[in-house]
């Protein structure tokens, strides 16, 4: 059967009995969300490529390396949606959803595309729960997407016990700016232990430099400034508030 056209490389089929399982799956995950009231949103797979670049950021693995690009017959760049944030956003956007009503929440789920590197548990074309709110600017919308999360997982049969919840803040552009200028003069004190990307991440966009995944410039980051360091009292407060939120 030599001419039996294969599936392309890190996009699986999905054939019945295992189509119960994914439907097991986001039933729970649509009842978890629901009960938060939110609500489903479908986005197209295909978006115009600076939705991505603007969101995801120019300088990552993600826009450099991974998204699915191509220009269409009109000659507009076009990519398979890698995540499911921006285009939420982009359709929050398009509907003056705030006009409508003050605060939305929205849920999605559905395949995303990346040009990783195919192996088990990481394939191509994967699936993506995700959820959005829009309206307030709260510590407590955090500790609410925590919350689904740590419910979902519950329903799932999954106990508290078995997982382990880290928490992190980047605070405010400011915080983050000043951040940033204490991790570049750290990391150029130390270029001759960078590789070549991490140089050239140095230069554009140094906060990508932490996701390298080279060990030895791991080992260097584990000395880095840290953000915590960096942050405002009212940053500070935010955070304890998620904390408290959750009960940690």
């Amino acid at each position: 059967m030599a001419d039996v056209p294969a599936s392309v490389k890190g996009m699986s089929d999905i054939l019945p009995p295992e189509v119960s399982k994914w439907h097991f799956l986001e039933e729970k995950a649509r009842s978890v969300l629901e009960s938060f009231a939110y609500r489903e949103v479908r986005t197209p797979v295909l978006e115009y490529t600076p939705l991505f670049v603007r969101s995801v950021g120019e300088i990552t693995d993600v826009v450099e390396k991974q998204m699915y690009t191509f220009d269409d017959r009109d000659g507009r760049s076009v990519s398979m949606r890698p995540e499911g944030t921006a285009p939420a956003v982009r359709a929050y956007l398009a509907a003056s959803q705030w006009t409508k009503e003050p605060v939305t929440r929205w849920y999605y789920m559905g395949p995303m595309f990346r040009h990783e590197r195919a192996q088990r548990g990481r394939l191509r074309q994967f699936h993506q729960v995700g959820a959005e709110l829009f309206g307030v600017n709260q510590p407590t919308v955090d500790a609410e997407m925590i919350a689904m999360l740590s419910a979902l997982l519950g329903e799932l049969g999954i106990p508290a016990s078995a997982y382990t919840i880290t928490l992190n803040t980047l605070g405010e552009p400011e915080e983050r700016a000043a951040y940033k200028d204490a991790l570049v003069a750290y990391l150029t004190a130390h270029k001759d232990k960078l590789d070549e990307d991490s140089l050239r991440r140095l230069d554009l966009n140094p906060l990508r430099v932490l996701d390298s995944k080279s060990p030895e410039v791991q080992a260097l980051i584990a000395h880095a400034p840290v953000i915590m360091e960096h942050l405002g009292d009212e940053s500070r407060q935010r955070f304890a508030r998620v904390r408290e939120a959750l009960g940690s």
